[in-house]
């Protein structure tokens, strides 16, 4: 198996790191499902504090990933449509812009951030940079529901690539089978 993309399939990194964040991605969304609707129990108190981090992790496969299609860029499978290309840049975007809000709203907070131990932001004594803090208490939550429908589709569509008669079976490019 090749790391590289070709105009087939997608190749063993590329691979790698979408699954790496579909996982992810899954936890990122039970952990805000246990702040929101189970708040107080165990179920919180294990996913909630890996929210912040994860989130993080995911902002940086984002970057490698983007990097790693810049790369590729010419030996990728193409889109199948201009609509396919258009949601796929969309999920990129809010994929970069949900974790960005937080990250506006945890320095404009004052708070420190640690993930992992390791520090990123110091805290600060003061007054919080409501500029910075409101625009994630508006969107970050939003964003990441409307991201979650998003998935839905993204599943839903190659799902359906996959079942319908005269489709490109496009699930075996990221699949890896095929």
């Amino acid at each position: 198996m090749s790391l590289n993309d070709s105009p087939t399939r997608y190749g063993g990194l590329t691979r790698l790191l979408h699954w790496s964040m579909a996982l992810l991605l899954v936890w990122q969304f039970l952990s805000a499902l246990s702040h929101y609707a189970f708040e107080d129990t165990a179920f919180e108190t294990f996913f909630w504090p890996t929210h912040k981090p994860l989130g993080l992790v995911l902002m940086v496969l984002l970057v490698i990933r983007l990097g790693w299609a810049l790369i590729n860029l010419a030996r990728r499978p193409p889109s199948l449509s201009l609509a396919a290309k258009w949601g796929h840049l969309s999920l990129y975007g809010l994929l970069f812009i949900i974790p960005a809000l937080a990250l506006l709203r945890q320095y404009g907070s004052g708070r420190a951030f640690n993930p992992f131990g390791i520090e990123l932001m110091a805290g600060f004594q003061g007054d919080k940079i409501t500029w910075m803090i409101e625009p994630a208490n508006l969107l970050h939550g939003v964003l990441g529901w409307v991201l979650l429908v998003m998935i839905i589709g993204h599943v839903g569509m190659a799902l359906l690539h996959r079942k319908q008669p005269g489709q490109l079976n496009v699930l075996p490019r990221m699949w890896g089978k095929g």
